[in-house]
């Protein structure tokens, strides 16, 4: 039986939620989509800079949680950079 998710804190609301290459329609992109948990994240993290444990603590989820979380965005803007896809931020 999976454990129930617990609710995790979000106060970052970002001004743009779409981000894509130059020079590149938009119906040419494909898509990668970050959560608002995991912009959250590289917010606390890599803006704020933020230790993990106080980041993790801010949203309310354990560490180890908040490392997961955290992998996973990072995983997800390198390959938006990298293959020259659109970043989509959800809302």
């Amino acid at each position: 039986m999976v454990r129930p998710r617990t609710c995790r804190r979000l106060r970052f609301r970002p001004k743009a939620h779409y981000f894509k290459p130059q020079g590149v329609s938009m119906h040419q992109l494909e898509e990668v989509v970050l959560t608002k948990e995991e912009m959250e994240a590289v917010k606390l993290k890599d803006f704020d800079g933020m230790e993990q444990t106080e980041a993790a603590e801010k949203m309310n989820t354990s560490q180890s949680t908040f490392q997961r979380i955290l992998s996973s965005a990072r995983a997800k803007i390198a390959e938006a950079i990298v293959r020259g896809k659109a970043l989509r931020i959800e809302e």
